[in-house]
């Protein structure tokens, strides 16, 4: 017979009714104490003795039944103020990328709350800084399908209760309203501009692009830009930052023909594909040791740094295994999603 506690239906977490929803008693109380801690704190200081970090399930056994919460996870992260810094904007782009659509509907109502509230976040930041107008608009168009599919019908009802779903379209609207009043103006002409540089810093800058759709867009603005797209170092470097030598070897021409990296790198993309980790300058880290995620710039406090006998051990067994990158793509999947 099964062992049944007076908490069996759940984990065991009290739950509290705040204005914005059911929020956790623990997550609660952990973000009340923090603001009473540390209050006339900067943001850089908050960063520094936070490190937000969140503890994960790998694997479920007999033993440890646990699970994981796309939403109790996003906000551990601070993934909304993620969002404001230019490393991890696309990463959390991304992700959003994945997480909206059809997908969304299969999501907790709490998990939905969060995404709207990050896409909201994403679409303020987008609309006063003008960073990375091209990721913004693709997710625009999700959101433009999500507001349609609300109405989707699931046994005569929406998917979701209504007042759900009516912040939501509220949310939706408001985004997409501060959507449309976005305008890229072009810088006063007394200040300096972009094409008054010299080429050769134009060149260096050109070659910091890690994506050729933006060598693409680039090359489109005016001649300068086209001559110094379509120069062989361009492409050459952009090949060898996503392909390893080995990699590259494979579509070199075999005889003495001049080499087009161009179409070096469009073979390559085509049968190995990007490689998903070069696409960000920061992502989410795993640390084998505790089971942790958490941002590589910011660190997050490990029992290997927290327990000396553990760190001479792991010294003695070989070294200590650097923690692993997680891509969105993975990220997704310690979720049941």
């Amino acid at each position: 017979m099964p062992f049944i506690s007076k908490d069996w239906r759940s984990p065991g977490e009290a739950w509290v009714k705040t204005q914005e929803g059911w929020e956790k008693k623990k997550v609660l109380e952990n973000c009340k104490k923090l603001k009473h801690d540390i209050n006339d704190e900067t943001q850089e200081t908050i960063d520094t003795l936070i490190q937000p970090h969140c503890h994960i399930t790998i694997k479920c056994t007999k033993e440890i039944a646990g699970f994981n919460e796309l939403d109790e996870a996003v906000k551990r992260l601070d993934f909304r103020s993620a969002v404001r810094d230019v490393r991890r904007f696309n990463y959390i782009c991304a992700l959003l990328d994945l997480l909206i659509g059809q997908q969304m509907m299969a999501l907790s109502g709490c998990a939905q709350r969060v995404l709207i509230e990050m896409l909201e976040e994403v679409a303020n930041h987008s609309t006063s800084s003008h960073h990375n107008p091209r990721g913004f608009k693709r997710l625009l168009n999700k959101v433009r399908a999500l507001s349609a599919a609300e109405r989707s019908a699931c046994w005569g009802g929406t998917l979701g209760s209504q007042l759900l779903w009516h912040q939501h379209t509220t949310k939706i609207e408001r985004i997409l309203g501060n959507a449309a009043q976005m305008k890229i103006c072009e810088p006063n002409a007394d200040k300096t501009q972009f094409l008054h540089l010299p080429e050769e810093c134009i060149r260096e800058i050109i070659l910091r692009l890690s994506d050729h759709r933006d060598l693409t867009s680039s090359s489109q603005s005016c001649k300068l830009m086209a001559s110094i797209v379509d120069e062989q170092r361009i492409w050459r470097e952009l090949t060898q930052f996503h392909f390893s030598p080995r990699q590259i070897e494979l579509v070199l021409p075999k005889d003495d023909e001049k080499i087009e990296w161009k179409t070096v790198y469009h073979a390559l993309k085509r049968t190995i594909g990007i490689n998903e980790e070069r696409q960000y300058a920061e992502m989410l880290s795993l640390c084998r040791y505790c089971r942790c995620l958490f941002w590589r710039s910011l660190g997050h406090p490990c029992i290997a740094d927290q327990c000396p006998e553990f760190r001479a051990r792991l010294q003695e067994a070989g070294g200590i295994i650097p923690p692993s990158p997680v891509p969105p793509s993975a990220f997704l999947k310690f979720f049941s999603l």
